[in-house]
């Protein structure tokens, strides 16, 4: 595995009695796009959740190392402070404090001077089409699936992480504010070296973002590896092929689906 970058070995997570990632094995090195499709209920958006340390899951074995640092003992704050970023599916809502103080807040935990941050939010802002009225709101508050996903990629702009996870970012974005979100993590992954993983069900994301690999993730485990054609194809086709050759993922209720 790499020695920089985010390095998973062998991870198995899950909630109570239920195991719900099966042996992930999987790199992203610095300045890399990793992409991971797979069906509903495969375990995605638990690996987000895993890498970021949510407390609803838990690991059993394996490991998630960041720059050769263990990260699976690490609470979700010092996880943010190695420098992990999340974009998840459905961005917290954050009542009471606006974009302004929580990057305020952010990069004097870290250290950094935060003198023109607002110069430097106004930048980030124009660079994703996230309006200046909506600087004052609360951080997610009365926004759009939308306005949340670019909102979020302003706040990526300014902490450069050194890796982040992008949980169906294109949710809630329409056609020119996929092409300005996609070339903006470009740009952050170009100029900072950041290591992405990107969750997607769709191709239209990637032709944008244009990743280095396509994962499929199946029952909790990694199924094929490919590029930007693989992604094509499944959205094409869909992901029969990989059913069909687990007949026990068919099992389960319709409520597992909401869980992973």
């Amino acid at each position: 595995m790499i020695s920089k970058g985010l390095a998973i070995q062998d991870l198995r997570a899950g909630v109570p009695g239920r195991e719900i990632l099966k042996g992930i094995t999987l790199s992203v090195e610095p300045g890399e796009v990793v992409a991971v499709m797979g069906p509903n209920g495969s375990g995605k958006s638990t690996l987000s959740n895993v890498i970021m340390g949510r407390a609803a899951y838990t690991v059993t074995s394996g490991s998630i190392k960041l720059d050769g640092v263990e990260l699976t003992e690490l609470q979700t704050h010092e996880r943010a402070k190695a420098g992990v970023f999340l974009i998840s599916q459905y961005p917290e809502e954050l009542p009471g404090v606006t974009i302004d103080e929580l990057l305020e807040a952010a990069l004097v935990s870290d250290g950094v001077r935060t003198g023109g941050l607002g110069a430097m939010i106004e930048d980030q802002a124009s660079k994703v089409g996230f309006p200046e009225r909506l600087r004052d709101r609360f951080v997610n508050v009365d926004l759009s699936g939308g306005e949340k996903k670019r909102a979020e990629v302003v706040q990526m702009g300014i902490l450069n992480p050194r890796f982040a996870v992008l949980d169906e970012i294109d949710s809630g974005l329409d056609i020119d504010a996929l092409r300005a979100v996609a070339k903006r993590v470009r740009e952050i992954v170009a100029d900072s070296g950041t290591g992405v993983l990107v969750i997607t069900h769709y191709a239209r994301l990637l032709r944008e973002l244009e990743p280095d690999r396509v994962l499929v993730l199946q029952d909790g485990q990694i199924k094929d590896e490919g590029d930007l054609e693989l992604a094509v194809n499944l959205e094409r086709t869909g992901y029969a092929e990989y059913l069909d050759s687990d007949p026990s993922s068919k099992s389960g209720s319709l409520e597992d689906l909401f869980r992973l």
